[in-house]
């Protein structure tokens, strides 16, 4: 019987898997890719092109009036505004609670400390929609209803679990060695964690912003529970309710979304460098 591999040229068997698994990967890249390419595409056309079915073919022309209607509407700036005033204060505070959180149950653990650390990350586990009811009848009471507060706050609560869990896992990692001898050299405990451990934690802490704003730039469910006149709306609500005067505007949307992408993919960018920094900072020589 024949062998089922190949004989290459230089004597050695042919493996067709990489090969195999080489072109899956690239289907599924361009299957994740569609859309995407679908809302670039009708970004550069007229709405008559869309309507008239023309979407996934190549123009003859670039149309660069649905980038300049959007550009120009104080409706798109109020949109981008209200996003930016959420998420800066909610990544930057849940950010904040996680690292001091992480510190605390991975270096100064307490009596119940790993319950409490439970109770936190039992947040994670629960689904939000859940909470909608009491949150609005909550903040309705207050008179926070039809402002960014709500979206502020639940942003910050949300990602706390998830920031606490990281930095804990990540601190634990970080020498006991390297405390005791700030510790020894006169630095307290706050001088040891911004000095010693934050250094350290540069990769976790680029991850953590990079998710927590995305997923708060993204968040769509929280702005439409919480506001609801237009000046308070967020960029996903806002590209949602952008119509045109007829019918809905195909091309307009499709700009607006690439331009409300833009925020995220440049705080990813911003943090990349991090990543590969912050790992040859915790290298720690024996």
């Amino acid at each position: 019987m024949a062998d089922v591999h190949a004989i290459h040229p230089a004597g050695k068997e042919f493996n067709p898997w990489p090969a195999v698994i080489f072109i899956v990967l690239v289907c599924l890249a361009l299957l994740f890719l569609a859309p995407t390419a679908g809302v670039l595409l009708s970004s550069i056309k007229t709405t008559r092109e869309i309507a008239l079915g023309d979407l996934w073919s190549i123009p003859d022309r670039l149309y660069l009036g649905n980038f300049a209607e959007v550009l120009q509407n104080p409706a798109v700036h109020r949109y981008l505004l209200n996003t930016l005033m959420v998420a800066i204060p909610a990544t930057s505070v849940s950010l904040a609670l996680g690292v001091l959180a992480g510190y605390v149950f991975a270096k100064l653990p307490f009596r119940g400390s790993e319950a409490l650390f439970l109770v936190i990350i039992a947040g994670m586990f629960f689904p939000p929609q859940v909470i909608l009811i009491p949150l609005y009848r909550l903040f309705n009471a207050v008179g926070l209803i039809d402002t960014l507060w709500p979206v502020i706050f639940v942003h910050i609560a949300m990602g706390l679990p998830i920031c606490t869990l990281l930095m804990r896992n990540f601190f634990a990692t970080v020498p006991n060695a390297l405390r005791e001898a700030a510790i020894l050299e006169g630095a307290n405990e706050w001088q040891v964690l911004t000095r010693v451990a934050l250094p350290l934690s540069l990769p976790a802490l680029a991850v953590l912003a990079t998710l927590q704003f995305t997923w708060i730039w993204n968040d769509f469910l929280w702005p439409l529970i919480f506001t609801q006149s237009d000046e308070k709306r967020t960029i996903m609500l806002g590209l949602v309710n952008l119509k045109g005067q007829y019918s809905v505007a195909w091309g307009v949307q499709g700009a607006l979304s690439l331009i409300a992408s833009l925020p995220t993919l440049i705080v990813f960018l911003f943090f990349q460098r991090y990543f590969i920094k912050g790992m040859t900072m915790g290298a720690v020589k024996g």
